[in-house]
């Protein structure tokens, strides 16, 4: 037989398992217990079998998504910039935001070193 005889589209399951529906959305458990559970309709599955309607899921996603998402525009919006912090040389980085305090922790380094010298 040909390989294109045997290749068999894989087809998407209209209903999801509970287990796999937060890896489908990209979160974890408990937040999709708190955000997205609420909003779904539970289709059991057996005795204890919980599953979602993936058509669902997905129409939840594109409506947080028209409710929270923000599209690039040219001009980025003040919070998207990330601006570096004014610091005192190219050496020194790390989160330390005031210039005081990088003196502080510099001339602590400067200690430590001393002692560990002698």
């Amino acid at each position: 037989m040909e390989t294109s005889q045997l290749k068999i589209e894989r087809i998407q399951p209209r209903l999801i398992r509970f287990r796999y529906v937060p890896d489908y959305l990209g979160m974890d458990r408990n937040r999709f217990n708190q955000e997205v559970r609420p909003h779904l309709t539970e289709i059991p599955i057996g005795k204890q079998g919980i599953a979602f309607d993936r058509l669902e899921v997905d129409l939840w996603v594109d409506e947080y998504k028209a409710r929270h998402g923000r599209k690039q525009t040219q001009g980025a919006a003040k919070w998207d910039k990330k601006e570096h912090q004014d610091l005192e040389s190219e050496e020194e980085s790390g989160i330390l935001k005031s210039k005081s305090s990088v003196k502080k922790f510099t001339r602590a380094l400067e200690l430590a070193t001393l002692k560990q010298q002698s």
